[in-house]
């Protein structure tokens, strides 16, 4: 085991054409977390290119040759002998003894139960999308729309896109949860229940509900799911959402674009720790800012009057300030009695939260 320690210390670390994402790793010890190639890995790596090469030793713990038992015996006594001063665990099992050291960073697609700072790394906003796209123009969006939040897709040629995420979760994922991955996809946007997700998959497949429930959890817990809840009805039907958009395009032949521009308007809301839920007629509602936002990417100012008239009880009733009309590239201010309605493009709006 001290030889695989060896040859992993003496690596020269390689992260080419790294791009700042919005969050860094501070001075301190970190246990990040995030679904598979959201950048965990080039995160560290960034970070470790900062300091002298013999102050850290990074490991990949998904490497077959590493022996939990040995390494646990070994890894202190190794990081003590050569004055390792930062230890990085990337892929880190939880099998794996924990010991005093100046910095230690795990990396993980779970949040781990640690003393340490806990980073949760999201898939690309639309502003770090702009940031690895290295431009600005009327193709931006549309481009976002065909890529996604995941990092590695600007490096991949656009036939392979798809291929590249069915590989990736074939890879991070148990065949049943993958099989609900793409039943989700089916369902985005909509009001699921686990029992939903059960009558679906019982038919192609032989499963038991305690086992699927299970599934689903850690697909929740991993993010690569999202379960919006009703605005004071916690037990009610959550709708789900996916963790990035491109996912559908890469599991199923189904489209629908205004799905997608919701679940896109999601991710948004997720990223920027934005308290959401959903309402009759109301795609989201944000009450510490007395908004209502509706994912609308095509619309005229009479239909949308429309919308509103059915929404009015509730803006009464919760004084809602503002409705917030996200599109594709619509713009307008509407003059109405009860609340102010702005027409956003989408582009506009992302850049514009906070």
């Amino acid at each position: 085991m001290k030889s695989l320690l060896d040859e992993y210390y003496r690596y020269d670390l390689h992260n080419v054409g790294y791009l700042e994402r919005k969050i860094s790793i501070p001075e301190e010890s970190v246990s990040i977390y995030g679904i598979a190639q959201s950048g965990k890995t080039s995160l560290i790596k960034h970070y470790l290119l900062s300091h002298k090469k013999s102050t850290y030793l990074y490991l990949d713990c998904r490497d077959i040759r590493l022996d939990i038992p040995d390494l646990n015996a070994v890894l202190e006594a190794f990081c003590n002998e050569h004055k390792i001063s930062i230890l990085a665990l990337d892929n880190y099992r939880e099998e794996i003894g924990l010991f005093d050291i100046d910095q230690l960073i795990l990396a993980s697609e779970y949040p781990k139960e640690t003393p340490y700072t806990i980073m949760k790394l999201n898939l690309l906003d639309y502003e770090e999308f702009l940031a690895f796209e290295q431009k600005y123009d009327s193709t931006a969006l549309s481009h976002f729309f065909q890529l996604g939040g995941f990092p590695a897709m600007h490096k991949i040629a656009s036939e392979e896109r798809s291929l590249y995420l069915q590989k990736t979760f074939a890879g991070a994922l148990d065949e049943t949860e993958l099989a609900i991955l793409i039943q989700a996809t089916k369902m985005m946007t909509q009001k699921v229940s686990a029992h939903n997700l059960y009558e679906r998959l019982k038919l192609e497949r032989k499963i038991s509900k305690d086992k699927l429930y299970i599934y689903l959890q850690s697909l929740y817990d991993r993010r690569y799911l999202y379960g919006l809840e009703k605005f004071n009805h916690p037990s009610a039907v959550k709708k789900l959402y996916l963790c990035d958009i491109a996912i559908k395009h890469a599991l199923t032949l189904q489209k629908h674009f205004g799905r997608v521009f919701e679940n896109l308007i999601y991710l948004e809301l997720v990223k920027h720790a934005i308290e959401c839920y959903y309402e009759e007629g109301i795609d989201f509602y944000l009450p510490s800012r007395s908004q209502i936002i509706l994912a609308i990417p095509f619309e005229n100012e009479h239909s949308l009057f429309k919308k509103i008239e059915a929404l009015e009880a509730f803006i009464i009733t919760h004084e809602v300030q503002q409705v917030i009309v996200v599109t594709m590239n619509l713009e307008s201010s509407l003059s109405h009695p009860i609340a102010k309605i702005e027409m956003v493009p989408f582009a506009q709006w992302a850049l514009g939260e906070e």
